[in-house]
C-alpha cells in the first residue's frame, strides 16, 4: 500500500464516523505515524508505506473510530500560529477563540505601547490564550487561573515550550478569585454551552472533552455572570474585558455586561464567520 492509498483509506474510514474534516484528520494521523510534516507527506505520496508506520497508523485510526478526537490522539494542535500540547485535562482549542486573542492584542498595543501591564486569562485550560498573549505582547505580565491542577500543569508546559513561562503566573482557583490586584486586561473563555446543547453534542465532544470546560448551565451563562460580577473590583481604570460567548448569547451578555459596568462601553464582536463571539467591556 502506498502512502497515498493509506491516506485515502483513512479518510474514508474517518468520514464514515461522521467527520466533516476526514481528509485533514487522516493527514494528521498519517503524519503522526510517519513522524513527518505535511510537506514531506506529500513528497512521499507514491512511496510504499513502511510496515511499522502502517501498523501505527491503523492503531491511530482505530482510536479515531471510537470517536476520540484527533488532537487528543496526536497530542497537539495549532492555535494562533503556535503549536500547543493538548490532553484530556483541557478543552481542545477552537479557531473562534483566536478572535478574542486578537481583540485583546489590538487593545493592548493601542492602549499600552511600550508600557508594562498585566492581563488575566480566566479559565486558562491548556494555556492557549495566556501563551499567545505573552508571546505577542512582550510587555505583558499574565496571570493564568484555572480550577484544574492538571490543566494548569499543561498550560505551564505550553508556556515553557514557547519561552514565555517567566512572564506567566499560574494560579489555581475559581474565575477571578485568585487575582489579588487589579489588572489592565481580562481575557476569558469560560464554559458557555447550555446544558441542553452539551447533551446533544457529538461523542467526540461529550465523551472526551472535560464537561466542566464546556457546560455553562441552563442558559450557558452561569460562569460569565460570575465573571462579570467579580470584574468591576478586578479591572483597572481604562482597562478592558474580553469574554467568549455563544453565538446566540450576544444580547443577554451585553445586558449583563452593561449592568456590571454601567459607565463602560460594551460591544459584542463577531468571529470570522460573522457570529456573535466576544463580549467586550471598555472601562
Amino acid at each position: 500500500m502506498t502512502v497515498s492509498e493509506a491516506l485515502r483509506q483513512g479518510a474514508r474510514l474517518i468520514q464514515s464516523s461522521g467527520s466533516d474534516e476526514a481528509r485533514l484528520e487522516a493527514e494528521l494521523l498519517l503524519m503522526h505515524a510517519l513522524k513527518i510534516d505535511r510537506v514531506h507527506l506529500y513528497e512521499r505520496l507514491q512511496d510504499e508505506l513502511p510496515v511499522r508506520a502502517g501498523g501505527h497508523y491503523r492503531r491511530l485510526l482505530d482510536r479515531r473510530l471510537t470517536h476520540e478526537p484527533t488532537p487528543y490522539i496526536v497530542g497537539h494542535k495549532e492555535f494562533f500560529g503556535l503549536e500547543f500540547e493538548i490532553s484530556r485535562s483541557a478543552l481542545i482549542p477552537r479557531p473562534e477563540t483566536e478572535t478574542l486573542v486578537q481583540l485583546a492584542i489590538d487593545f493592548a498595543r493601542d492602549r499600552y505601547p511600550d508600557k508594562r501591564f498585566t492581563t488575566a486569562d480566566v479559565g486558562a485550560g491548556s494555556g492557549v490564550i495566556a501563551v499567545a498573549l505573552a508571546y505577542e505582547l512582550p510587555e505583558a505580565r499574565v496571570i493564568a487561573t484555572d480550577v484544574s491542577k492538571r490543566a494548569l500543569a499543561l498550560a505551564r508546559r505550553n508556556a515553557e515550550r514557547h519561552g514565555v513561562a517567566a512572564r506567566i503566573d499560574f494560579v489555581e482557583g475559581d474565575t477571578l478569585g485568585p487575582v489579588a490586584a487589579r489588572v489592565e486586561i481580562i481575557a476569558s473563555n469560560l464554559p458557555y454551552v447550555t446544558t441542553g446543547d452539551w447533551l446533544a453534542t457529538p461523542p467526540e465532544i461529550r465523551e472526551w472533552e472535560p464537561r466542566r470546560a464546556l457546560d455553562g448551565g441552563a442558559d450557558g451563562l452561569r460562569y460569565i455572570r460570575k465573571l462579570l460580577l467579580q470584574a468591576p473590583e478586578k479591572l483597572a481604570q481604562n482597562g478592558a474585558l474580553f469574554a467568549e460567548i455563544g453565538d446566540r448569547q450576544g444580547a443577554t451578555a451585553q445586558s449583563l455586561a452593561e449592568e456590571a459596568f454601567p459607565a463602560a462601553k460594551v460591544q459584542i464582536r463577531p468571529d470570522l464567520a460573522g457570529r456573535d463571539r466576544v463580549v467586550c467591556v471598555y472601562a
